[in-house]
């Protein structure tokens, strides 16, 4: 085996991580960030690049950039939001709904998005890889999909990735296997060759589920790593988080979702934002994204429309937040 290091972990070491750093690079002062030691600044540098310089209002610089907001408590906001610890079989797998079940492969992302749900999530790195997940996978029969997500499962080598597809694979009752990942948003060389195999290879029907959530996060590269994981014959698609001051608006969610369905994306989920400590101000209000989803169903056909949803713990799927009133009319924020 090789012990070279490949090209993508050698990018990835190469993140901002910290605001002293960042913070000339973008033209700002420092104290415009905060420095958090719980879930630090993690930024690829092929996004920072994307952010305007001195834009403190940047889509990006919102979504990645630690900022004093995130200090104050809101009552209601909590660590677990969607309470994934209560659903734990086994310290890396959950299982929420009926006939599939989440297996946390790392605790590792190639960014950290300043909403995530999982930021205070214990990932429990130290156990032995996957002994215990796997075991519960072949005895539960009622399983017929796995879906790998963290952290980031991309995160793993190909190697060890390698290896966890093959014996997932050897699971009879096992049928679809689900990547739920944001890096190739920042990191697109992580789409090796090696990982475009392990997907040809694999008998399971595959699904990648990419995180996206403004146009702004594309570019070439980027949108050519995500053909090369269509050709395999994986069935593409998206979700985005709805945030305040990022995408709450009508234009950039239209030019997002032309762009994603131009490209072989379907349009997943729009997620209703998950009440996670420190992410109050990302907020919007839920009668806003029905005005939004109920625009675009208008402006686009109905496969390039996103389901607009929340995570209710408990709840045997994600719920589609509707209105009694389909009449409602979008308007500007």
């Amino acid at each position: 085996m090789s012990l070279s290091i490949p090209l993508w972990r050698k990018i990835l070491s190469q993140n901002f991580t910290r605001w002293e750093t960042l913070a000339p690079y973008l033209g700002l002062s420092e104290s415009v960030g905060i420095r958090p030691k719980n879930f630090p600044l993690n930024l690829p540098q092929r996004l920072a690049a994307k952010i305007e310089k001195g834009n403190i209002h940047d889509p990006l610089f919102l979504q990645f950039v630690p900022q004093p907001k995130e200090l104050i408590a809101s009552p209601g906001f909590q660590k677990d939001p969607v309470e994934d610890g209560e659903f734990r079989c086994t310290p890396k797998l959950l299982k929420k709904y009926n006939n599939r079940a989440l297996l946390l492969a790392s605790g590792v992302c190639a960014m950290h998005c300043r909403y995530c749900f999982r930021q205070n999530f214990d990932y429990a790195r130290h156990q032995t890889p996957f002994e215990k997940e796997l075991d519960y996978l072949r005895r539960d029969t009622s399983i017929q999909e796995v879906i790998l997500s963290g952290g980031d499962p991309l995160s793993l080598t190909d190697e060890v990735l390698g290896s966890l597809i093959e014996a997932i694979a050897a699971i009879p009752h096992v049928k679809k296997l689900r990547f739920h990942s944001r890096f190739p948003m920042g990191i697109p060389e992580r789409i090796t060759p090696e990982f475009i195999s392990l997907l040809r290879q694999s008998r399971l029907q595959t699904y990648f589920v990419l995180h996206c959530n403004h146009p702004n996060e594309f570019d070439e590269e980027v949108l050519q790593s995500l053909r090369s994981i269509r050709q395999t014959g994986t069935i593409l698609l998206s979700q985005s988080v709805l945030l305040r001051g990022i995408n709450d608006n009508l234009p950039t969610l239209l030019t997002l979702c032309n762009l994603l369905v131009d490209n072989g994306i379907l349009p997943y989920y729009l997620h209703q934002f998950d009440q996670v400590q420190g992410g109050a101000h990302f907020e919007v209000l839920e009668e806003v994204g029905i005005a939004l989803v109920t625009e675009l169903a208008r402006h686009l056909p109905g496969y390039a429309v996103p389901k607009y949803v929340r995570e209710i713990a408990g709840e045997q799927s994600k719920t589609p937040c509707a209105s009694n009133t389909l009449s409602m009319s979008y308007k500007p924020l």
